[in-house]
């Protein structure tokens, strides 16, 4: 604004050196004239640049309000279509999310009761296994039991049997051996006693034999002996009867020599 006056003197002060030569009522009038007229044309060019200015400044405030409107409405549409995005992000993400923890909590609610179902399933198979087991194991050792018992049993049995049949045959045995032994010792001890008796007669009849014999050969041996020493006696009596005699002779013959 105060370039645009300046500006206006300065023509205006041309104007007046221009128009020297005219006299200076005319010169004031036109100069009045002039800044008049310049001022009403400054004031319509003020008045249009503040029109301007202000169309401008209306224009720029418009353009502002319509870029703040804009980047408000951009920025509130940005911020909405931002929270609309962050809410649909958001509740995307939250249904994401809570359809992610959702089918994680059904995955893992599924895994868990799938684990759970599994772990049941396995806990009631292995406990079925387990029951199977032990109920075969109980079967199994129950038949084994059953079987040990009855092989048991059976052993016993058989073993009481056997133990019976050893004890039996045993008894049998050792009766049998018993009485085998009771006979051979009955046998043996009759034989042994009919030995020993035999053997006692037979050493009795040996010994009476013996005796008998012995007493016979002593007797005999006596007999013979005294038959022999009566013999040799009676032969030695004879021989020395013989002798003496034949001495005698001898005496006799030698001293009928002599």
């Amino acid at each position: 604004m105060k370039k645009i006056i300046l500006t206006s003197v300065a023509v205006a002060a041309l104007l007046t050196n221009a128009q020297a030569d005219f006299d200076f009522g005319d010169m004031f009038k036109d100069m009045k004239e002039a800044m008049l007229s310049f001022s009403t044309d400054a004031k319509d060019t003020v008045l249009s640049m503040k029109d301007g200015a202000v169309e401008t400044t209306k224009s720029a405030e418009n353009t502002v309000t319509s870029v703040s409107k804009d980047a408000k409405a951009t920025t509130v549409k940005a911020s909405d279509d931002m929270k609309t995005m962050e809410v649909a992000t958001t509740g995307d993400t939250k249904t994401v999310v809570t359809e992610v923890s959702t089918d994680t909590k059904d995955s893992i609610q599924n895994t868990t009761k799938d684990l759970k179902d599994s772990a049941t399933i396995a806990s009631k198979e292995m406990k079925d296994t387990t029951v199977a087991v032990s109920n075969d194991a109980t079967t199994s050792v129950k038949t084994v039991s059953n079987d040990a018992t009855s092989s048991v049993k059976t052993v016993s049995s058989d073993m009481n049997n056997t133990m019976k049949t050893v004890s039996n045959d045993g008894a049998s045995s050792v009766k049998t051996v018993s009485s085998d032994t009771s006979s051979s010792v009955k046998t043996v001890s009759t034989e042994g006693k009919d030995s020993v008796t035999s053997v006692a007669t037979n050493a009795n009849d040996s010994v009476k034999t013996a005796s008998n014999d012995t007493r016979a050969s002593v007797e005999s041996t006596n007999t013979n002996t005294s038959d022999a020493v009566k013999s040799a006696s009676t032969n030695a009596e004879a021989s020395v009867t013989t002798v003496a005699t034949n001495m005698n002779d001898s005496a006799k013959t030698i001293s009928e020599d002599n």
